[in-house]
């Protein structure tokens, strides 16, 4: 199944758990007037932001036993990039209307309706569960940054970087946890259904936080970025991260096994590059605050990226470990990225409004990463001509991270 790093779908190891209860812990102690209630809070959504993705794509194989058509199965695998794209780039008509606060609690609500819809008899259940759910989660993912912005303004990159570790820990315990679930209970939709419950406790949490509709608050525009180079670097750089992302978790596996790893190793591997890319997920947008330019951390970051795929292209076995180590550190470009929405707007419905924007038009162009590499693999019969887009992408990242990293907010006009 398709997925970025930060959809990681890996079983989360003693370390990767340490990192992301040190990530909270350090969120909450730096929470300022926040609290750490609402740390709490926000970490749960987190939590929750990629358990139906990894939840489904752990079963999808025992799906295909119980009659999932093939052809579903590659609609449920769409599903979700699909509905960051389209939900991403309609959240801020609901913003407008409800707020962020409150926009966030629709997103929980979808979340766990969708997670109990899919459980229902039947293959129409289930895409419709999964669009839901993923429909919660595409506003989740807008809404989030913005959150952080308003709520812990000097705490951005703490904040950023403790929800990004949490999200992928959630994402590990999705994919780690559902089968044997299923098994325990006898039932595929115990297994799935059983997050639902996870979407609830993270709205009981995220409730008392919802603040009454305020008029003024309401009338809030977001400011208009579709005509702001820095915005469309920032988006760029949100693209080029999630493409090099999806291709690495849906190819990884691929190129270790065709350097002569057994399928078990090569999944080694890549979880490997998830676990040890954790403790940088919060690490990296800490750093980013306090650092004038972030393009300087983009290029250190994007390096560790290229690294790894030159490593794959020229000795793929030979220095296995230390490909998938590089790979997975320079995946941190994604918290900057992050980042990088609250750092350069100047309010939360601005944040939003980058938010938005990036990530519906990044996760659009990310897509056709994957579908672009297997036409390369097949038409050459070997992985170079991937390995050179990769690095094209690379050169282009750091470009645009160095626009999008410049110190400053994004002058624009309001709507």
């Amino acid at each position: 199944m398709s997925a970025s790093v930060h959809d990681a779908a890996a079983e989360p190891s003693p370390a990767a758990t340490t990192a992301a209860t040190t990530a909270a812990t350090t969120a909450a102690s730096g929470g300022g007037r926040a609290g750490a209630g609402l740390v709490i809070a926000v970490l749960l959504v987190a939590f929750n932001l990629r358990l139906a993705i990894t939840s489904l794509g752990a079963l999808l194989d025992h799906l295909g036993d119980l009659g999932v058509s093939a052809a579903a199965q590659g609609v449920l695998t769409s599903v979700p990039v699909l509905c960051f794209a389209a939900v991403g780039a309609t959240a801020m008509a609901l913003t407008r209307r409800i707020g962020v606060d409150r926009g966030l609690i629709v997103a929980l609500g979808l979340i766990a309706a969708g997670l109990a819809l899919r459980v229902l008899d039947g293959t129409p259940a289930l895409v419709a569960g999964t669009a839901v759910a993923c429909s919660g989660i595409a506003l989740g993912n807008v809404l989030i940054p913005a959150i952080v912005k308003e709520h812990f303004p000097h705490r951005i990159g703490t904040m950023t970087g403790a929800y990004s570790a949490v999200l992928s820990l959630g994402s590990a315990v999705g994919a780690a946890a559902t089968v044997p679930i299923a098994d325990a209970a006898g039932s595929w939709r115990a297994g799935l259904g059983v997050w639902a419950l996870a979407a609830v406790a993270a709205g009981v949490a995220w409730a008392p936080y919802c603040r009454r509709r305020d008029p003024q608050r309401a009338q809030v525009r977001g400011a208009s970025l579709w005509r702001s180079p820095i915005a469309w670097a920032v988006t760029l750089l949100f693209a080029t991260q999630s493409l090099n992302a999806y291709v690495m978790m849906s190819w990884l596996p691929s190129v270790y096994a065709d350097a002569g790893f057994s399928d078990a190793k090569a999944g080694l591997l890549l979880a490997t590059s998830i676990v040890i890319g954790l403790p940088f997920f919060f690490v990296a947008p800490v750093v980013a605050v306090r650092l004038r330019h972030r393009g300087h951390l983009v290029l250190a970051l994007t390096t560790l990226t290229a690294l790894g795929w030159v490593g794959l292209w020229v000795a793929p076995a030979g220095g296995a470990w230390l490909w998938a180590a590089l790979l997975g550190a320079g995946g941190a470009v994604f918290p900057v990225a992050l980042a990088l929405f609250a750092l350069r707007t100047s309010s939360a419905t601005d944040t939003a409004s980058l938010s938005m924007m990036a990530q519906s038009v990044g996760y659009l162009l990310a897509a056709g990463g994957p579908f672009l590499v297997g036409v390369l693999h097949d038409a050459s019969g070997s992985w170079a001509a991937a390995f050179a887009l990769l690095l094209a992408t690379a050169a282009v990242q750091v470009v645009v991270g160095y626009v999008a990293g410049r110190p400053g907010k994004i002058a624009t006009a309001r709507l």
